[in-house]
C-alpha cells in the first residue's frame, strides 16, 4: 500500500520529456469559449495550424506550469488546463492530452473527436481504457520511470515515509512541542521484512536503497523476463536476496526460497 501510493509522485523531469513530444503533432481546431485558464497566442502564423494540449485537473500544477512557460516559443502550441468535471465539454477541441487523474472511460473517449494522443505525467494507466481508446484510433503513452528520474523520486519518498512510520514521526512531533524527550519509541529497519507489492522500475529502485538497512526484501509482479537475475541488486550478500514471488503467490527463479509458496 505505501508503494502504491507514492507511486504518482512525480518528477519535474517528467515535464521535459513529455515537452518533447508536443511539437510532433499540428492541427487546426476550433477555440472554445469560458475558459478561464486558456492563454491567447500572440504572434501567431495564421496560416499555421494550431495544436491544442490539455491538462486535466489542477494536480501536479508543476507539470502544465513547466510545460506552459517552456513553449512560450512555440507560439503554434496551445496549452490549456481545466477542472477535471469540465474536461468531457472540452475535450474534444485538442489534439493532445496529459490525464493525469481523470478517468477516461469510453464516454468521455467518444468525445474526443480530434483527439491523438493521451499522454500520462508519470506512468500509471489504470485510468484509461486503452481498447475504448484504440478504438476511437486514440494513442496512449505514458513516461517510463527508470529513464526519467521518477522512480528513484518515489523510490527515495517511500523511504522517508516507512522510516517516518517506524519512528512515529507524528507522535513524535508532539513530544517535541511538549518538550517530552525518550518518546515515543520508535522502531528500526534493521532485520525488518519488507514487502513490495509490484516489482517495476520503482520496485527495483526502492530494493536497491533498501540494501543498506540490512533488510529481507519479499518482492512480487505479475509477469518476470526469463533472465530475473537482471532485476536482482547487485551486491547483495545471500541473507539478503530477494525473495520473489509470481502473480498466484508461488515462488520464482533461481533466488526463491524452497519454503511456503504463498504469501
Amino acid at each position: 500500500m505505501l508503494v502504491w501510493c507514492i507511486k504518482r509522485q512525480i518528477a519535474l523531469a517528467n515535464a521535459k520529456n513529455l515537452i518533447l513530444g508536443l511539437t510532433c503533432f499540428s492541427s487546426q481546431l476550433t477555440r472554445s469559449a469560458g475558459m478561464s485558464s486558456m492563454a491567447e497566442k500572440k504572434d501567431v502564423d495564421k496560416d499555421k495550424p494550431i495544436t491544442r494540449v490539455l491538462f486535466c485537473g489542477p494536480h501536479f500544477p508543476a507539470s502544465q506550469i513547466y510545460t506552459r512557460e517552456y513553449l512560450e516559443k512555440y507560439p503554434f502550441i496551445q496549452v490549456d488546463d481545466v477542472p477535471l468535471k469540465q474536461v468531457p465539454d472540452h475535450i474534444g477541441n485538442y489534439d493532445l492530452c496529459v490525464s493525469k487523474n481523470m478517468l477516461f472511460d469510453s464516454n468521455v473517449l467518444s468525445r474526443a473527436k480530434q483527439l491523438k494522443l493521451i499522454m500520462q505525467f508519470g506512468v500509471g494507466l489504470e485510468g484509461i481504457d486503452i481498447d475504448a481508446a484504440t478504438k476511437h484510433g486514440i494513442k496512449v503513452a505514458r513516461i517510463p520511470g527508470d529513464a526519467t528520474g521518477n522512480a528513484a523520486s518515489c523510490a527515495e519518498m517511500a523511504i522517508y515515509l516507512t522510516l517516518g512510520l517506524l519512528r512515529k514521526q507524528n507522535e513524535m512531533q508532539i513530544s517535541v512541542q511538549q518538550k517530552m524527550l525518550g518518546e515515543p519509541i520508535g522502531e528500526t529497519l534493521l532485520g525488518k521484512t519488507v514487502f513490495i507489492m509490484g516489482f517495476g522500475n520503482i520496485g527495483i529502485d526502492l530494493a536497491k536503497r533498501l540494501k543498506p538497512f540490512d533488510v529481507k526484501i519479499i518482492a512480487t509482479k505479475r509477469s518476470w523476463p526469463s533472465n530475473s537475475e537482471v532485476l536482482i541488486p547487485k551486491g547483495w550478500h545471500s541473507e539478503q536476496a530477494l525473495l520473489i514471488f509470481n502473480e498466484k503467490g508461488s515462488p520464482f527463479g533461481e533466488y526463491c526460497s524452497r519454503g511456503s509458496s504463498r504469501l
